[in-house]
């Protein structure tokens, strides 16, 4: 049986993003792709798109393509591209996976690349666990 490719929601509003993150308490995690990535494909089937699918996730979980120019509202509501937006975040290589809060601060050291595969679920856990923790130090009490 082949393993059907697995896709997330492109985002083309991180300000909206990050507004429905934070109204439902968690990061907004960012998947930073290119289309001949198969290290992405990898990422998105065995990871994101799972958690992507779950509805009591731990993250909002979008794309944004480096390779594109797909038109993109950033987080200060500028109008932008997709590629120019990468270059801005330095996101130079992919697959890499930011977490976003809601101004879209970085709220844990973004993840670059697919090595150790093996592990990749533990970093993945471990930085949305800290982006949560900050998120929940931001609150007011």
């Amino acid at each position: 049986m082949e393993a059907r490719p697995a896709f997330l929601t492109e985002t083309r509003d991180l300000a909206a993003d990050a507004r429905l993150a934070a109204a439902r308490g968690v990061p907004l995690l960012v998947l930073y792709s290119r289309d001949d990535c198969s290290w992405c494909e990898k990422l998105r089937r065995e990871h994101l798109g799972p958690l992507s699918r779950d509805p009591a996730a731990p993250a909002l979980v979008r794309e944004l393509h480096m390779d594109r120019a797909t038109p993109l509202v950033d987080f200060a509501g500028r109008r932008t591209t997709s590629a120019d937006f990468s270059q801005q975040m330095q996101a130079r290589f992919a697959p890499t996976v930011m977490f976003h809060g809601r101004d879209g601060e970085q709220l844990a050291e973004a993840i670059v690349g697919f090595r150790l595969a093996d592990f990749y679920g533990a970093y993945l856990e471990r930085a949305i666990q800290e982006s949560r923790a900050k998120l929940e130090r931001q609150r007011p009490q």
